[in-house]
């Protein structure tokens, strides 16, 4: 999967900054997760591609390998 864009958007963009406490938790800002429609209790899995590290709802991050494995699993029966 590629970062960027297949459209003219830019390939890279500061969402938020965000601090972490003592206890290693983290807060992700309101209006981030309005527009990724994170709620409270939702998984994230976190994802690296060598340095890069991507946020993906769990949910979505399954529906993903489903769609990638699926038809695989179909040829090996």
């Amino acid at each position: 999967m590629n970062c960027c864009s297949s459209n003219n958007d830019p390939c890279c963009k500061v969402e938020a900054v965000v601090s972490v406490d003592e206890r290693g938790q983290m807060v992700l800002p309101k209006e981030l997760r309005e527009k990724l429609a994170i709620r409270a209790g939702d998984k994230l899995a976190v994802v690296s591609w060598g340095k890069t590290i991507c946020l993906i709802k769990a949910d979505q991050l399954n529906e993903m390998v489903q769609s990638m494995l699926g038809p695989l699993a179909k040829d090996m029966k």
